[in-house]
């Protein structure tokens, strides 16, 4: 579906999809530094072939992405938003294996030159709403202490957030997404 920006700008916003490794790959050609420390906490030179059928053939249940494209440039992804599922076994951190399973890993990446026009919210609210629907109910994110921009993000998703916690340099954060 394509949406504006608050700036005027036309993005279509869909599922990802097989067919996207290219352009995925592309697309984290074109971040900062900065941008790839805030989202994968270290250098991400390239993906590989396994992460780029990880990323690329979710099952829109238990893993749901969304990518961003400007409405006139279908080959060129601008951001990604995901979540995956909490496997009861995998339960960890701040989040109890009873309520794992309605509970998703939250991540979103926006490109540079889109940042701070609204896409991020977009993406974020547009996941909430695929993510509730799949019957996810909580999100978790995992993101470097410093970075306030998930936590704002958040609170444009729900009001209710759950836990808000830095340790160690990285802050765990749980939403509540029916609240």
């Amino acid at each position: 579906m394509v949406h504006t920006l608050p700036d005027g700008t036309r993005v279509l916003l869909r599922p990802i999809e097989p067919g996207d490794k290219t352009r995925l790959s592309a697309a984290l050609g074109r971040l900062s530094r900065e941008t790839i420390r805030r989202r994968f906490f270290a250098a991400k030179p390239r993906f590989s072939a396994s992460e780029l059928r990880y990323l690329t053939e979710v099952d829109g249940h238990h893993h749901i992405a969304l990518v961003a494209l400007p409405a006139g440039d279908p080959d060129r992804i601008v951001a990604v938003a995901r979540c995956v599922r909490l496997p009861t076994a995998s339960a960890r951190g701040l989040v109890t294996a009873s309520l794992a399973p309605a509970t998703a890993e939250f991540a979103i990446v926006v490109g540079d030159a889109f940042q701070g026009r609204g896409l991020g919210t977009l993406l974020a609210r547009e996941l909430a709403a695929a993510a509730r629907a799949a019957g996810i109910r909580r999100f978790a994110a995992t993101t470097l202490g410093d970075n306030d921009a998930v936590r704002r993000l958040m609170r444009t998703i729900t009001t209710h957030l759950e836990v808000d916690r830095i340790a160690g340099g990285v802050r765990e954060i749980v939403v509540d997404l029916a609240a």
